[in-house]
């Protein structure tokens, strides 16, 4: 096994230094496919492990070396396999496959392609060392990792001004966030005298339920959860992150690394389980973010910023459920995402691969016909999505739905709004950009044409993932194998029991019924709206109102540039101001001092005796009247 594990996280690292060394050399078809197999290849090997596992296996922990020892803590650098770290390599590998493939088509006229594909083997190295990490250190290089690659994938094509600020924002806003992380694992070695999992999972026993110190601990990991996984206030830049190619948006902003703040979370259950307060923060920030991401979706035009929103919502759903103690939910939401999401992602990728780089769904329309694979996939995503019955992320936003009621019948009115304005937005795209007449140009139209296989294959796995994904994990009302429920699975990780409020089968069902309802009810009135009346999206100067505050984004970018933008722009330049004006005037002058005195020095070490005579004659003179004066 320890050589199965090496294997698993080394493969990708060999991708990205064969490919950033020689890539440049190596023809187009060799990089794409030397990227592709390596990552496939790791899938292979989890997949193999995950076989010998069951839901009764102990984790395994494969310790490469002794790191280093720091104040009696001994930290070891070393990979720790069990349930959950086996579910998140199998998607990160799995999705990141099929994503590598899609890329060696959507990305084949790039200049830049070998070192697209080093970047993207980059970022499956660091996410794997993200999730396969035995201790926080090790997570945590990851995690800046993954931030690193972020910013190279987001700011690709630099060349343009707002991919590179894009890129920027990005990178500031995960390092807000990572500085709670931080403090966090500091605080945690500092309590426990680890960092590794097991051993901080043995010793959390000495906190005292919902101290104070237990709640800064798990306070300080959440906001380094908030930053990564883009939730108020720090989810601006997912949207921007847009400005990537899109298998980019795909693999990083929708598949692997948003959810690594649902990992750590999760992972650190221990932790959180002891502190209450901490997850009614947690549930409260993932309902507002869940809700005002919905809001914004609402009216967007490019097809890839409602895609963006949508993922901070449907992140914020997970964080929900994480908050009411459903840790299993939340982790079947993360898998049943990045199914339907990536699908949704890529399906985009081909959209705008036939519309020859458009991106703006009032410029689309009637493509159903000209691409008619990525719209069937399109259609099984969005039904995915907004919870057709039985498909996969109706299965998963249902559990979510019913642990929220248990907790609170309050929190589930406001996720059943949310799923409804999910619904809209998604229905909304779908119907803008394949049905009714097109809306491009005579040249676009020419141009339009279904995508190569190497880009509509990954869609149809995809589809069929998001389709049968749900099965993984069925209502447990529903009969179902020893291996369909993911609970069984993943309840060795767990170390502490949240007690959650039973919702009576009878009160679920009509809970159930009235999500598959809404469904309908929402797909009769957007398909009414866009089809039968043929309505258009309007124009964005045309909005008034509350389209107009969802367009703009509640006009939050704006208010963050005329505070915290506006203010840290004000500091810099009074201290230019102030590094020009008074040290550097301070410095030179000290300087000016030391040329001036070294000046008149000149004129006095001048060679002359008879001078250096009369120097000490005078100084002898001196001390001799003083002599005298003092006596």
């Amino acid at each position: 096994m320890e050589n199965l594990v090496y294997a698993i996280i080394l493969l990708p690292l060999a991708g990205f230094l064969i490919n950033g060394l020689f890539g440049k050399k190596l023809p187009k078809m060799v990089v794409g496919t030397l990227a592709t197999v390596v990552v496939f290849a790791s899938f292979i090997i989890a997949l193999t492990l995950f076989l010998k596992f069951n839901a009764d296996s102990q984790p395994v922990v494969v310790r490469a070396f002794e790191w280093f020892r720091v104040n009696g803590i001994q930290i070891n650098f070393g990979f720790q396999i069990d349930q959950l770290s086996l579910m998140m390599i199998m998607i990160i590998t799995g999705i990141g496959s099929l994503i590598h493939l899609y890329s060696i088509g959507y990305m084949h006229e790039d200049e830049g392609f070998y070192k697209f594909f080093a970047y993207l083997n980059l970022f499956i190295f660091m996410m794997l060392l993200l999730v396969m990490g035995s201790n926080y250190l090790i997570l945590f290089i990851g995690w800046e990792g993954v931030g690193l690659c972020s910013y190279l994938l987001i700011g690709f094509w630099y060349k343009n001004k707002e991919y590179g600020a894009a890129a920027r924002k990005a990178f500031i806003m995960n390092r807000i966030g990572d500085l709670g992380m931080i403090i966090g694992i500091l605080m945690i070695a500092y309590q426990t005298n680890a960092i590794d999992y097991l051993s901080v999972a043995q010793n959390s026993a000495k906190f005292e339920l919902d101290s104070t110190i237990i709640i800064f601990i798990t306070a300080s990991l959440f906001i380094g959860a908030v930053g990564k996984s883009a939730q108020v206030p720090l989810f601006t830049w997912l949207p921007d992150a847009m400005a990537g190619p899109t298998p980019v948006s795909a693999l990083i902003h929708a598949a692997t690394m948003v959810t690594a703040g649902i990992y750590l979370v999760v992972r650190s259950n221990f932790l959180f389980s002891l502190a209450p307060t901490t997850l009614e923060g947690i549930l409260f920030i993932g309902l507002l973010t869940a809700l005002v991401a919905a809001f914004i979706g609402l009216r967007q035009n490019d097809i890839k910023k409602v895609l963006a929103y949508s993922t901070v919502s449907q992140l914020g759903f997970m964080f929900v459920a994480v908050g009411v103690g459903a840790y299993t939910t939340a982790m079947f939401h993360l898998m049943t995402h990045a199914f339907f999401k990536a699908l949704l992602f890529l399906g985009s990728g081909s959209v705008i691969h036939a519309m020859s780089g458009e991106q703006d769904m009032r410029l689309m329309g009637g493509l159903k016909k000209k691409i008619p694979i990525t719209h069937i996939t399109f259609l099984i995503g969005t039904l995915a999505i907004s919870g057709f019955p039985f498909l996969s992320g109706m299965i998963s936003k249902d559990e979510i739905l019913t642990s929220a009621f248990g907790k609170n019948p309050f929190i589930w009115l406001v996720l059943f709004a949310i799923a409804a304005m999910t619904a809209i937005y998604m229905f909304r795209a779908y119907y803008l950009t394949f049905h009714g007449e097109f809306r491009g140009t005579k040249e676009q139209e020419n141009h339009l044409h279904e995508s190569p296989l190497n880009m509509t294959l990954p869609l149809m796995v995809l589809a069929v993932l998001s389709i049968v994904g749900g099965f993984i994990n069925l209502p447990h009302f529903i009969g179902h194998g020893e291996y369909a429920k993911l609970g069984d699975w993943l309840k060795t990780i767990y170390v502490y029991d949240l007690e959650s409020a039973e919702v009576p089968l009878a009160t679920e069902m009509i809970l159930l019924g009235l999500t598959v309802l809404m469904f309908f009810v929402v797909w009769f009135m957007v398909k009414r709206i866009y089809v039968d009346k043929k309505k258009m999206a309007l124009p964005e100067e045309n909005y008034t109102g509350w389209e107009r505050l969802s367009n703009r984004k509640l006009y939050i970018d704006e208010l963050n540039n005329a505070t915290f933008v506006k203010f840290i722009e004000g500091l810099g330049v009074g201290g230019n101001m102030f590094d020009k004006g008074v040290l550097k005037r301070f410095v030179d002058y000290i300087g000016t001092g030391a040329e001036d005195s070294g000046r008149a020095a000149k004129r006095l070490q001048n060679g002359n005796v008879e001078n250096y005579v009369l120097i000490m004659s005078l100084a002898i003179g001196i001390i001799l009247i003083v002599n005298f004066i003092l006596q």
